[in-house]
């Protein structure tokens, strides 16, 4: 049985359909911390025994008064990650993953990309704040035939959320892109969205973006896919992205787990 380890917290998600989606997760142990008692708990220790990890989580960031404030991640948080990838051990970022530690630069370079709540740098470029854009209605189409996408059809449709957000598409594998226009006019401002503007592009300027929406790249000597799809309950529980989910994590995981 292999073990997984599950991280979440820092942006809400619906728990229950969270839960059945993890539950059917076939061949895995799973254990499921949130933060911010997860930072704390892998620091210690709790992700040394783990084949994979996924990260559904954004943390490093508070939210209050249409302000947001970051901090950086614990050494022993970061020391503790950086020794799981050395190990040659994997990870699955999903969704608002994309968004975690803005002060943690590493992360960014980890995952191949780099949401952004407030302007500021990605890849070495200075950026304005990302997009997004709730319910689209969109096809998915497969663009490499890899162990990540094996029984997938060739496209395949969901309703969720996308980003307009620095992909560094250069530097890592791309498994799935969305047809969709990835565009300033098709999303709205994080940036005013903190600020209490809810779906709102008002002033706001980003330019195109990459439409990836799944990819892989190497950590250290281990594995990561990042997967976008997964903002909601009919993410969770669709049956094709189940099985990339489920094939995503068995890529990670070292064959000898």
């Amino acid at each position: 049985m292999k073990r997984l380890l599950v991280l979440s917290g820092g942006h809400p998600y619906e728990e229950a359909p969270f839960a059945a989606l993890l539950a059917s997760l076939a061949g895995w142990e799973v254990a499921h911390l949130i933060h911010p008692h997860a930072e704390e708990a892998v620091a210690q220790g709790a992700a040394e025994a783990a084949d994979a990890i996924l990260f559904y989580d954004m943390p490093g960031y508070t939210f209050a008064d249409g302000t947001v404030t970051t901090r950086p991640p614990s050494e022993g948080y970061r020391a503790a990650i950086l020794a799981h990838f050395a190990a040659g051990k994997g990870a699955v970022a999903w969704h608002h993953a994309l968004a975690g530690w803005a002060e943690w630069p590493e992360w960014a370079e980890m995952l191949g990309g780099r949401f952004l709540y407030q302007p500021g740098e990605a890849g070495g470029a200075a950026m304005p704040d990302s997009g997004y854009r709730h319910d689209v209605a969109y096809t998915a189409e497969v663009m490499a035939d890899h162990p990540v996408t094996a029984g997938l059809p060739t496209t395949f449709d969901l309703c969720d959320e996308l980003y307009l957000a620095p992909v560094f598409a250069g530097e890592v594998e791309p498994l799935i892109r969305a047809r969709h226009a990835f565009v300033r006019e098709n999303f709205y401002s994080a940036a005013l969205a903190v600020g209490g503007a809810l779906f709102s592009n008002e002033g706001w300027d980003h330019p195109p973006g990459s439409d990836l929406i799944a990819w892989h790249r190497t950590v250290g000597a281990g594995r990561l896919v990042y997967l976008q799809p997964g903002d909601g309950p009919a993410t969770y529980a669709d049956a094709t992205f189940r099985r990339l989910l489920a094939n995503a994590l068995d890529f990670v995981a070292p064959a000898s787990a």
